[in-house]
């Protein structure tokens, strides 16, 4: 999960603190229909383009998938890769470069050619226009079955924003993780980054109310001498880091920065914006970014951070999430790795831990996407095939397939025509549950996709249902998570969830979402943000390990002066102008404009 996924969703206040998150956990997961995918077969109906009905596919296709957003390279397999097999006779080959190093990018950029399909940052997207790197999809968007449901309130005006780039306002690319409820409408039941802790453990040290950062390490230092390891053994930790989704700095500094209302918009490296439009240098010394840095070092000192921080990646870190094995989390969807409502039932789960001193920035829905976009690129070979597969992506078929799995595996219809998780389907993702050769084999979390994004997000509503695709959502889901662990935390906090608590206590603050062009980076800048960008970071995380508070001191000075030697004040210029229009857009969407 990137940064983007990472985050950047919307959708109703419906759901208790406790519930169950398989769809978020991976910002991608599963889905589903009526037929197996076994059976799966590319037909006139749902799933399939109207333009899709002269396509031949009795070849194979192999489509090459450059994917900033995956946390895996190589072929898709498992259930979702026999699924579109079958279905559709494609096999995805996916290309990450969070796995292969940002080389990747320039080297197939240079040789003309980044892929088939492309899921790439609005930043990339505004390069690969002018240098003829992707297709127009314009005229294949008229005659798709669902993708054409969308293209007037959302395609266009993303798209019309690239002006400069595009100026007959062609629709080039598709935002990723849109919603379809409006520009300035939250409705998570928990901020995007925020305080997260295991209920059980919380409670077991006397749950004292949290004023600030410094009780936050406190209680983390009570927990952790409580409960050093998992019942089977397994060594417990209190924060855990991981560098394989740094970009511009270091990504765990920039997500809790979000806490003390500031944040870093995609499409800049250098600042901080907040609610009111106060723009902040990451490097200045009442920067939000230091203030979590020195939090990270003190915990460090403490003895609360991971030894194997500096060392693990991403998928290292999940395998902990599942194991109950980290005492602090900040990203909503990490709750998804450990609980379930069998559980909650016994009061165990990871829930919203709120901390006094802390005023939260939420970006809204994104209804105009999250700041990466789905696209094909100019040599894409069979694009009507690809189209095809797209168009399915956002069909009542393929949103249930991604999201949910198999109906009568992972969920069943009930009485009512609404569907409800079945038992295996509860836990289908935390145990990497087998699934039955017919669909594939494997375990379930090994076969998901690893596109590991989506075009329109699961918080659209299902037709056949009238609720979110998002089970979490359902009103089944809502009915099951009314839980010993969720009855507690609202009975503790006076709240349905934790939207609400910060809410009623002014600790939030919503700010209308923004996905738009910002422009893209001259060679100068750009090879001037690129050398700061990795020196930030770097020293960031010796900052964090560093051996005593005057090592950190004197890392910090040095980073502020040696990146204004690189061109710190040229690339800070540029990204304060950026987010001039953000501040901007938020304002007229405020006001209605």
């Amino acid at each position: 999960m990137s940064r983007s996924t990472k985050t950047f969703k919307k959708w109703t206040l419906l759901s208790v603190t406790g519930t169950l998150l398989l769809s978020t956990a991976l910002a991608g997961c599963q889905s589903s229909s009526n037929e197996s995918a076994a059976s799966a077969k590319p037909s006139n109906g749902e799933g399939t383009t109207e333009s899709g009905k002269g396509i031949d596919h009795s070849k194979p296709l192999t489509i090459t998938v450059y994917d900033n957003a995956a946390n895996y390279q190589g072929e898709q397999t498992g259930w979702y890769g026999k699924l579109i097999k079958d279905k559709f006779n494609i096999t995805l080959n996916i290309l990450a470069p969070q796995v292969a190093g940002d080389q990747l990018y320039k080297t197939r950029t240079a040789a003309g050619n980044l892929g088939d399909l492309l899921i790439v940052d609005n930043s990339q997207l505004e390069e690969l226009i002018p240098a003829g790197l992707v297709m127009d999809i314009t005229d294949k968007l008229k005659n798709t079955q669902f993708l054409s449901k969308y293209v007037d309130n959302h395609f266009k005006p993303f798209n019309a924003a690239f002006d400069k780039v595009n100026p007959d306002g062609k629709i080039y690319a598709m935002p990723t993780f849109e919603a379809d409820t409006s520009p300035t409408t939250f409705s998570e039941e928990i901020p995007y980054s925020s305080p997260i802790m295991p209920w059980d453990y919380y409670k077991g040290v006397g749950a004292p109310k949290l004023n600030n950062l410094t009780d936050l390490l406190n209680v983390l230092k009570e927990m952790q001498k409580k409960y050093p390891t998992t019942p089977d053994g397994k060594k417990i930790v209190p924060i855990t880091l991981w560098k394989d989704w740094d970009g511009g700095s270091m990504e765990n500094v920039r997500w809790l920065s979000n806490w003390y209302g500031y944040e870093q918009p995609d499409g800049t490296s250098t600042i901080q914006l907040n609610a009111k439009g106060d723009i902040v240098p990451l490097i200045d010394d009442n920067s939000m970014y230091k203030k979590i840095l020195q939090f990270y070092f003190t915990a460090n000192q403490m003895g609360l951070v991971d030894p194997d921080s500096a060392s693990q990646d991403w998928n290292k870190v999940a395998e902990k999430l599942t194991n109950k094995q980290v005492l602090l989390l900040w990203y909503s969807w990490q709750r998804g790795f450990y609980n379930s409502i069998e559980r909650g039932k016994n009061g165990d789960g990871n829930v919203a831990v709120p901390i006094a001193d802390t005023r939260i920035i939420q970006n809204s829905d994104a209804y105009y996407g999250n700041g990466r976009v789905f696209a094909l690129g100019s040599k894409a070979k069979e694009p009507e095939r690809i189209m095809e597969f797209l168009d399915w992506m956002v069909s009542p078929e393929g949103l249930r397939y991604y999201t949910n799995g198999f109906e009568g595996f992972n969920y069943e219809k009930s009485e009512d025509g609404k569907f409800k998780l079945t038992e295996v389907g509860q836990t289908a993702f935390q145990k990497n549950t087998p699934v039955p050769d017919q669909y594939g084999g494997g375990g379930y979390q090994d076969g998901q996709s690893k596109i590991n994004s989506m075009i329109m997000s699961d918080f659209v509503v299902d037709p056949e249902t009238g609720e979110f695709y998002n089970n979490n959502y359902w009103s089944s889901t809502i009915e099951a998570n009314k839980t010993a662990l969720t009855t507690d935390w609202q009975k503790t906090y006076n709240a349905t969830n934790a939207t609400e608590y910060y809410t009623k206590n002014n600790m939030i603050d919503i700010v209308p979402n923004i996905n738009t062009s910002l422009g893209s980076d001259s060679s100068d800048i750009k090879n001037k943000r690129s050398q700061i960008s990795d020196y930030v970071k770097n020293t960031s995380w010796k900052m964090v390990f560093a051996k005593n508070q005057e090592e950190f001191d004197q890392l910090w000075t040095k980073m502020k002066s040696d990146a204004v030697g690189l061109g710190w004040n040229d690339v800070v210029a540029v990204d304060t102008e950026r987010a001039q229009k953000i501040i901007k857009m938020r304002n007229d969407a405020t006001t209605g404009k």
